[in-house]
């Protein structure tokens, strides 16, 4: 039982750092494929309010794809580390790249509405049970051979 305990706690704390380092990744990278608007300065949230409405529907698709790949991500190391595919690790994981998501949406309140519709209510809880399925869909197929 204790060793069920601490792969679950394993797997949660890996999959919040893989998860939040491709979250970032795609971040990083996404903005070098498409630049935020001039004059913003993306390490500063002042910067990002004054010209959030300068945004591209493109651009805004980078952090909803960094938010939903990266909890997916994050979900699927966790399922797959936790024993017997283990649901809570991965929804875990959702429930607190959620709570940044939510952060986010806090901190910037001029973001469209449909940006922060989508990215709450599809990068998070439903990219960790997408997570938590394929990881219990691989292991499935895998103890059948």
């Amino acid at each position: 039982m204790i060793r069920s305990i601490l792969l679950s706690a394993l797997g949660f704390i890996l999959g919040l750092i893989v998860g939040g380092a491709v979250n970032m990744g795609i971040i990083i990278g996404g903005g070098a494929l498409l630049p935020p608007p001039a004059g913003v300065d993306v390490n500063d949230i002042e910067s990002i309010n004054a010209h959030i409405k300068e945004y591209s529907v493109l651009q805004l698709m980078v952090p909803f794809l960094a938010h939903a790949v990266g909890t997916f991500v994050g979900a699927l190391l966790a399922s797959r580390i936790a024993p017997n595919r283990a649901k809570v690790p991965a929804l875990l994981i959702g429930l607190m790249f959620l709570a940044g998501g939510t952060m986010a949406v806090k901190m910037i309140p001029n973001a469209p509405m449909w940006f922060n519709t989508l990215d709450l209510c599809v990068a998070y809880l439903p990219m960790a049970w997408l997570g938590y399925m394929l990881a219990n869909a691989r292991s499935t197929k895998t103890s059948r051979t």
